[in-house]
């Protein structure tokens, strides 16, 4: 596909598309809760739509009627025993998460996904799941999918140090928590989005959370809910980062997330001095209204605590250093090796195509600053923030550049090339 250019500033106000974090784990509670809960604006992406046809694989009944989702609740014991291998696709959250809500099942199961996939490690999530007395197991015994997971009558509460900072992991050991007899306590490598903490809450169940330590004492059951789905801030930050290095632009995008564990893009920007302003904060569903404009950027390092608050995002943060004066550096990384893709690879070898000058890391990128992109011949190697990201880098050209997988974006935004071309088409 070749890429859009752009033919001046990029000016409108956009929404993006519904928080995928959200929209997966909105289903996955819906469906272990008593009664029936409705969903609103949850995302329509491959992704999340897999999630929804694995849940009525295991007997769970889920309608759409375009406004809203509806989930028909069946319980911790109302799951069913599926008549197949249940194939998660490209969804890393899927799989890990899945994982921990049917090691307490008494019936087996099997799950797989994508080429992708079935390279992404899971020992992070089958080591402490074998420890809570989960019987599980990846393909011959590795660590890689297929995963099988046998039944058992009972799972057992762990006190556990997760070693990497991953919300996947926590998640996937918290739905485990929510069946096993007792207390559970799990203590963070560094604090990670929050979602699944919240919406154990919101489903009336009951978690401690104090800085990096989570205590949960199971089982415990849920009560249906309404559900609205902010805006995905890794969708947004493609545009708020467009609306900073196209000239003489202004994009306000509504309805954004802003939970506090996500929002590390946000503290970058500013330290980068660029012109960004927050309001219309609604502290209920955690979203506002995030405004752009175009604005000189400096260089910055990112490490530390703020990592797993931007790690989506340092695709896109990477080209925004290319456009900053002087050198970004960015540590602490090395679960981007662990995404979809090698995203340090990927990042340093695809815009290295463009003529940008940049170090991939053992943890993270070294990006020299107030660059020129050139066209070239590029690929998301099948990964959809690649795919947004060098999107945005095109806009920066008048050269072409050809992207190969760019069908890989509609994991997380089907319309992405659509909006963006009502903010090139509105000046």
């Amino acid at each position: 596909m070749k890429l859009l250019s752009a033919r001046g500033p990029l000016t409108g106000t956009i929404y993006v598309p519904g928080d995928k974090s959200i929209s997966h784990r909105s289903i996955m509670f819906g469906a272990l809760a008593e009664g029936k809960t409705t969903v609103a604006n949850f995302l329509r992406a491959d992704d999340c739509l897999g999630t929804i046809r694995l849940f009525r694989e295991l007997g769970v009944t889920i309608e759409d009627n375009n406004d809203e989702i509806t989930v028909e609740g069946v319980g911790w014991t109302g799951l069913k025993r599926p008549n197949s291998i249940l194939d998660v696709g490209n969804s890393g959250t899927t799989i890990r998460l899945m994982m921990g809500v049917l090691a307490g099942q008494p019936f087996h199961t099997s799950l797989t996904g994508d080429a992708s996939i079935q390279k992404r490690p899971m020992n992070r999530v089958i080591l402490p799941l074998k420890e809570m007395g989960a019987q599980i197991s990846g393909y011959e015994n590795s660590e890689f999918p297929p995963i099988e997971i046998n039944p058992v009558t009972s799972l057992k509460p762990i006190s556990y140090h997760i070693p990497v900072a991953s919300a996947q992991v926590k998640s996937a050991l918290l739905f485990a928590a929510l069946q096993a007899d007792g207390e559970t306590i799990l203590i963070e490598k560094e604090v990670t989005r929050n979602h699944t903490e919240d919406m154990i809450k919101q489903f009336g169940g009951s978690i401690e959370v104090e800085g990096k330590k989570i205590k949960l004492t199971g089982p415990q059951q849920f009560k249906a809910q309404h559900v609205v789905v902010p805006g995905d801030i890794s969708s947004a930050a493609f545009f708020i980062v467009a609306g900073l290095i196209i000239p003489n632009s202004h994009i306000q995008i509504k309805n954004v997330g802003l939970s506090e564990t996500r929002t590390g893009i946000i503290d970058v920007v500013r330290a980068m001095g660029g012109h960004i302003e927050i309001s219309d904060i609604d502290t209920k569903n955690q979203s506002g209204t995030i405004d752009v404009w175009s604005s000189k950027l400096y260089s910055v390092i990112i490490e530390g605590d703020i990592i797993p608050r931007l790690i989506d995002e340092i695709p896109i943060i990477a080209l925004l250093a290319t456009q900053a004066t002087g050198q970004t550096i960015i540590r602490d990384a090395e679960e981007l090796k662990v995404k979809e893709t090698d995203r340090i690879t990927a990042v340093a070898t695809e815009l290295t195509k463009l003529g940008i000058k940049i170090e991939g890391t053992a943890d993270g990128l070294i990006i020299e600053g107030n660059q020129t992109i050139h066209g070239g011949q590029v690929t998301s190697y099948g990964d959809h923030r690649m795919g947004m990201m060098l999107q945005i880098a095109a806009l920066l050209t008048d050269e072409s550049i050809e992207l190969s997988q760019s069908e890989a974006v509609s994991v997380s935004f089907p319309t992405f090339f659509d909006v963006l071309q009502e903010l090139m088409e509105a000046q």
